[in-house]
């Protein structure tokens, strides 16, 4: 398995990767860069980082989007998750990024600032992403900033300052300046347990719930009306009015997930209490310009 290593160009990533390629032979490693073309003097990080790959041996793989600088951290972060998918499809690798102890803390503090409910302690927690400053398996505590600047300094790592870390308009730039030194290691490692433990019971639940959702197979021959179907995308309203509300609101996001559509915990509080009370015929808005029609018993996603 080769290691797509994604590589901004910043103190992170590039201690990321002079210790991958101090443990990894050349062979096995690719640099992958991501432009968001956000910045005027973005080109220049590519730049960067194309020679530092060359400087270590390895192959090379850039990104572009042009994106302004009006675009949101999550638009910026799916366009770069999906240029990293691409490429490591085509090589068959694994991707690794480089958060660390203060990213995931960081992270942490966001989701609950947006209201995200339990699942905001388990993030940093996608699919075919591995984080091995987060890992245990290749260090023997998690790292956090401190310690990379540290490793930096000390191997004399070349890397580039992003302006856009400062802007005020983004709110992981605002909550990392309350945090900074505001908890000692050791909480940050008790943040740390807590997310492990969060992040097992989210893929616990994910497999109960992907298990209550019937397959496309399954859903050309059930006939229980209570029972949503993925190929129809027909619903019954009394199925979540029924349900414990914590268990409505995990089935309805399998479901808009299943049709395509990322909601927010406060956006699925909201569609679950347009299912309890909306009138016959009236319609309800989710995110990417999806309208819900409802009828007397039943929704379509």
């Amino acid at each position: 398995m080769r290691v797509v290593l994604a590589i901004s160009g910043g103190v992170d990533s590039m201690a990321m990767l002079d210790i991958v390629r101090r443990r990894f032979p050349k062979e096995e490693i690719i640099v992958a860069h991501f432009d968001h073309g956000i910045r005027d003097n973005s080109k220049l990080d590519a730049e960067f980082v194309r020679r530092k790959a060359a400087e270590y041996g390895v192959e090379f793989y850039a990104g572009r989007a042009e994106l302004d600088e009006g675009a949101s951290e999550a638009e910026a972060r799916e366009k770069r998750y999906e240029f990293l998918a691409k490429v490591a499809g085509s090589v068959g690798g694994e991707i690794w990024t480089a958060h660390h102890l203060d990213d995931l803390v960081e992270t942490v503090a966001i989701n609950l600032l947006r209201g995200t409910g339990w699942r905001g302690l388990a993030g940093l927690d996608r699919a075919g992403i591995r984080r091995p400053f987060l890992e245990t398996e290749m260090f023997y505590e998690p790292l956090d900033r401190a310690t990379i600047y540290e490793y930096a300094a000390k191997r004399r790592l070349e890397y580039r300052e992003d302006p856009s870390n400062s802007w005020e308009e983004y709110l992981r730039n605002r909550v990392r300046k309350k945090l900074d030194g505001a908890l000692s290691f050791e909480q940050k490692l008790e943040i740390y347990d807590l997310w492990q433990k969060q992040k097992k019971l989210k893929r616990e639940i994910d497999e109960i719930v992907a298990g209550l959702l019937p397959s496309a197979e399954e859903s050309e021959t059930r006939t229980n009306a209570n029972s949503p179907s993925r190929e129809s995308g027909t619903w019954q309203r009394s199925w979540f009015i029924d349900l414990d509300e914590k268990v409505a609101l995990e089935l309805l996001r399998a479901g808009t997930l299943c049709a395509g559509i990322s909601a927010t915990r406060p956006q699925l509080l909201r569609f679950l209490e347009a299912i309890k009370t909306y009138q016959s015929g009236k319609s309800f808005n989710l995110p990417q310009d999806k309208l819900v029609k409802f009828s007397k018993k039943e929704f379509v996603l």
